[in-house]
């Protein structure tokens, strides 16, 4: 083999042994680079935040938006006052009761009747209590001038009673006012065995 044929010959065998080891190298060169970089970097960040930085950033603040949302407290709503109230079409009293309730923020259903008395048979009112007007509101018996302040105090008690009355018509209560005067009352409650007691006094002014 002439001294030409041995140096072509081994081109040809050592070419493709130079070109993996090249490419080897090259390879290994990046990897280092990108290692380096890595632990270079002063402030490691997520996959999410190297991809999305912007949306992480807007995720976080809504995330510190909701939770300021469900921590606010929902403000309490009161009882609503559904007032239904049966009274004489002839009654001047009745209605003065009842715009004292639409002062106090009860939502008044106006039921004028001629049979008073079977209004309060059906919602069994003893005849020791009754008054000129019979109401119910939210599920209890309101019988006569009861002042709005005792019928929210049993919404809110909620003892186990059919309601309140004021019986006959006492000068001063509400919707009976004659000047300044002003006759002693009381306020009873009364439950389905006709058991009556006290359950608010006024005075004489």
């Amino acid at each position: 083999m002439s001294h030409k044929q041995f140096i072509y010959c081994w081109q040809k065998w050592l070419s493709p042994i130079l070109v993996r080891v090249a490419v080897r190298a090259v390879v290994i060169i990046c990897l280092t680079v990108g290692v380096l970089g890595i632990l270079g970097s002063t402030a490691p960040m997520s996959n999410a935040q190297a991809v999305f930085p912007g949306s992480v950033a807007a995720n976080a603040q809504l995330v510190t938006t909701t939770g300021h949302i469900q921590n606010k407290q929902t403000p309490f709503k009161s009882t609503v006052l559904n007032a239904t109230v049966y009274h004489s079409p002839d009654c001047n009293c009745c209605g003065g009761w009842i715009d004292h309730l639409k002062a106090e923020g009860f939502q008044i259903t106006d039921f004028r009747t001629p049979d008073i008395e079977t209004v309060k048979q059906k919602y069994n009112v003893p005849d020791n209590l009754s008054s000129c007007h019979t109401a119910i509101v939210n599920g209890y018996v309101i019988e006569g001038h009861v002042p709005a302040d005792d019928i929210k105090r049993l919404l809110q008690e909620k003892p186990n009673v059919v309601g309140l009355s004021v019986p006959q018509m006492p000068v001063g209560t509400p919707g009976m006012e004659i000047g300044n005067r002003k006759d002693p009352f009381s306020v009873f409650s009364f439950d389905r065995n006709n058991s009556v007691a006290v359950f608010n006094k006024y005075p004489s002014s």
